[in-house]
């Protein structure tokens, strides 16, 4: 059986079809959870939220994303031109050590940020001596704008190293060749190509932004997803919650829709471009000045988390703090991630080649609202799947099941990045000519198109492994009893302040989250990862 949906006639097996509506009613589950809890008591919780807590809530998360997206950009900017246009030694390094931040979860770097520089912590024992008796305050907005910008600047640089890259030399050439200097050619001519790359990348990072549980919650800073998280908990009344769940969502569903606009502009932008490379431009006396940024920001996002775990586990092995087995959290943490990443490619594969190969209006609708969790917190979705195991699910509340429904609900749509561009890449003249040499749907979706997507498939995995891995909410709240994982050891001895038991799990989860890290890094292919 072929189903009939492009305009060139082409057709598709209907196989392809199953799995994209499996996805579609669940990304729709979330959404149906908060309008029926948001308005099963009418609009007095409304009310009470639009003249109390929402509005100062919107204002706080919305500086937190704004000064965190111009922090990102400090860094990224320069640190995306140096390991991709410059002669910088040892460029390919630089930029996999750059992108390696993005192995360590928010709240290990929000962790290591309060055990190194709050009360009681490393820094202010060691000036104790000195007379310090008190660091400044680390809590609060600050000290969130510090950990989040080195946990998300790495999306930043990655979309503008991809947009360096895919840039044409030849006017840049032209312009040093009429006597430009390199500051004035970079301002005139590289830079403008680069507004929409910069804006999407921004827009990417405040979404993050949005989203994040654990820095806002291990630095106190009172944002949406901790606001919500702490009225799930205390209250018996969940409607609250959900009013700000259904604020939260329309804010980052903003976001995310001007993210879309400009990436998709930005990538028409570049497509017309030639993908001839440039020629390396000599730093000259810049180039102990750059190493010395890039190496302050190596240092400051990824080796300050990993020696101040260091410090911590070597403190607690002296103490002999009473480390908590890692055996069988390890295991439920890789067999939750390795589980979730193959059901997860699995049923967004065909949804990457219905809106890839065959296109229409149904493939599109079924794409876009595969991606409407992209606006949502894992916080929110959680929630949802909270509420429908209860209320209509209850065989499957608290168990791996509905753990990994919401694996996939939240990233499907990080799956789809990566599998769509391989596709996207070579284009669909292969499948035509074999469609056009009497081949069935069914053999060139087999025999072609799906040896064809492998290496996005490879991609995919590994993207979707490491986002499971560094998840905390849905974890928390959707665990069976008993049920310990990485993200759960660390988060619980990190609320009781117990930086020693919360050290080893911690180095142990970035060690494996910097695998796949490393790898698409290498490769070029990391897109976005939600956490």
């Amino acid at each position: 059986m072929t189903v009939r949906f492009s305009s060139q006639g082409r057709q598709a097996p209907a196989i392809l079809w199953l799995p994209g509506l499996l996805v579609v009613l669940g990304t729709l589950l979330p959404v149906w959870y908060l309008v029926t809890r948001s308005t099963e008591r009418g609009w007095a919780p409304w009310q009470e939220a639009l003249e109390s807590s929402a509005w100062p809530l919107m204002a706080r998360s919305l500086l937190l994303a704004g000064a965190v997206s111009i922090c990102c950009l400090l860094i990224a900017l320069p640190a995306a031109w140096l390991t991709t246009r410059t002669a910088l030694p040892g460029k390919r390094l630089w930029a996999v050590g750059l992108s390696l931040p993005l192995a360590i979860p928010s709240y290990v770097t929000a962790l290591t940020v309060v055990a190194a520089l709050g009360p009681r912590g490393m820094v202010q024992g060691w000036l104790e001596p000195l007379g310090v008796e008190r660091l400044p305050e680390i809590y609060g907005f600050w000290g969130t704008v510090f950990t989040l910008t080195a946990a998300s600047f790495p999306y930043l640089f990655l979309v503008l190293r991809a947009a360096l890259a895919s840039l044409d030399p030849s006017e840049e050439e032209a312009s040093r060749s009429l006597g430009r200097g390199p500051w004035r050619t970079f301002a005139g001519v590289v830079l403008p190509p680069l507004v929409p790359a910069i804006a999407a990348g921004g827009l990417l990072v405040s979404l993050y932004v949005l989203s994040d549980f654990g820095a806002v919650s291990t630095l106190r800073y009172d944002s949406f997803t901790r606001v919500i998280f702490i009225q799930y908990q205390t209250s018996f009344d969940r409607t609250g919650a959900a009013v700000l769940g259904v604020l939260l969502a329309l804010t980052t569903a903003v976001i995310l829709i001007g993210e879309l606009v400009i990436r998709g502009r930005s990538h028409e932008r570049l497509r017309m471009r030639r993908q001839r490379p440039a020629p390396p431009i000599q730093l000259g006396r810049w180039k102990w000045p750059a190493l010395g940024f890039l190496s302050a920001v190596l240092s400051l996002s990824l080796l300050l988390p990993i020696a101040v775990l260091t410090y911590w586990l070597f403190r607690g092995l002296q103490a002999d703090a009473g480390f908590p087995g890692l055996f069988q959290p390890f295991r439920n943490s890789f067999g939750l991630a390795g589980a979730g990443a193959i059901l997860t490619v699995m049923l967004a594969l065909p949804i990457a080649i219905l809106s890839a190969r065959y296109g229409g209006p149904a493939a599109r609708v079924i794409e876009q609202l595969a991606y409407v969790t992209h606006s949502l917190p894992g916080l929110v979705i959680a929630l949802a799947l909270v509420f429908f195991g209860i209320s209509y699910a209850t065989g499957l509340y608290q168990t791996i099941w509905m753990l990994l429904v919401a694996y996939v609900i939240l990233f499907v749509p990080n799956a789809l990045s990566a599998l769509r561009q391989p596709l996207l890449r070579l284009g669909p003249s292969m499948e035509e000519a074999a469609a056009g040499l009497g081949r069935s749907p069914a053999r060139v979706l087999s025999s072609i198109t799906l040896p064809l997507a492998r290496p996005g498939v490879a991609a995919a995995l590994a993207l979707v492994f490491l986002t499971i891995m560094k998840e905390l909410p849905a974890t928390l709240l959707l665990s069976p009893p008993g049920f310990r994982t990485l993200p759960g050891i660390i988060w619980s001895a990190s609320t009781d302040a117990s930086y020693a038991r919360a050290a080893l799990p911690a180095l142990v989860l970035l060690a494996v989250a910097a695998v796949p890290v490393a790898f698409l890094a290498w490769r070029g292919e990391i897109d976005t990862v939600k956490s």
